[in-house]
């Protein structure tokens, strides 16, 4: 196995979104389309279904990966690029329409082409 899910993670950022969005365990089950008991397992450290994942980090607006514990073994200054980590976070904003989002996208690449070129150069 190269990697495993970090359900205490998961839920975690689950009961921040909850507590954000003032609902219930149950009101969230709802909107994920999971049960509650699902939730409850979790909460005492058992691990969800692919299904009950899926779902949960969707409803999170989430990366599946955000989740993961790595293998000892992974290189330590292998990590995602920042585009990829703020597009993680920008697609899971509520307040910011699609165009926003790609807007905010497309300077943060442009930012980080100028950057790389800069360092190109010197």
């Amino acid at each position: 196995m190269t990697g495993r899910m970090d359900t205490r993670r998961l839920y975690d950022a689950l009961d921040a979104q909850r507590r954000a969005r003032d609902l219930s365990w149950r009101q969230l089950a709802q909107q994920a389309g999971v049960s509650p008991s699902l939730l409850s397992r979790m909460g005492n450290g058992q691990r969800p279904d692919l299904d009950g994942f899926i779902a949960l980090v969707q409803w999170l607006g989430a990366q599946a990966e955000e989740f993961m514990v790595w293998p000892d073994d992974r290189p330590r200054d292998e990590q995602p690029a920042l585009e990829t980590q703020l597009a993680l976070l920008l697609r899971a904003r509520d307040d910011l329409g699609e165009a926003d989002k790609e807007y905010l996208l497309d300077i943060v690449s442009a930012t980080m082409r100028r950057i790389k070129a800069d360092r190109q150069e010197s």
